[in-house]
């Protein structure tokens, strides 16, 4: 179910994609083919479809999106007890970090060892 209602949400989308595409907010675009008075679906009829087909599909893609989301597989109910952790938390979890090794610092504990000249050649 959730696969159709991907589907839908991706057809929905390109047509409402195509439906903006054709309308222009001076009047033009496809609106400017039917400039004829004797035509049934003049200039404003199709203003108002357009608009109206615009609206529709927009709230119809709101809606489709919320219900996708519901369906959505692997989502937890509140009805299933507690929320469960992914397998990758869990793995991070689990991990043991290795010890980093650490060096004794000087003055815990241990007298500063003076340092070492180089030796010099003899003569």
């Amino acid at each position: 179910m959730f696969i159709f209602t991907t589907v839908l949400i991706i057809l929905v989308s390109l047509i409402l994609g195509l439906a903006v595409l054709v309308q222009n907010s001076k009047g033009g675009g496809l609106v400017s083919g039917f400039s004829a008075p004797q035509q049934i679906m003049g200039v404003r009829k199709t203003t108002d479809f357009l608009e109206k087909l615009t609206w529709g599909l927009g709230i119809g893609l709101i809606v489709l999106c919320v219900a996708a989301n519901f369906m959505l597989p692997g989502s937890n109910n509140s009805s299933q007890g507690p929320v469960k952790s992914s397998s990758i938390q869990e793995q991070i979890d689990n991990a043991a970090l290795p010890a980093a090794p650490q060096a004794p610092l000087p003055g815990a504990g241990q007298e500063a060892q003076p340092a070492q000249q180089p030796a010099t050649p003899a003569k």
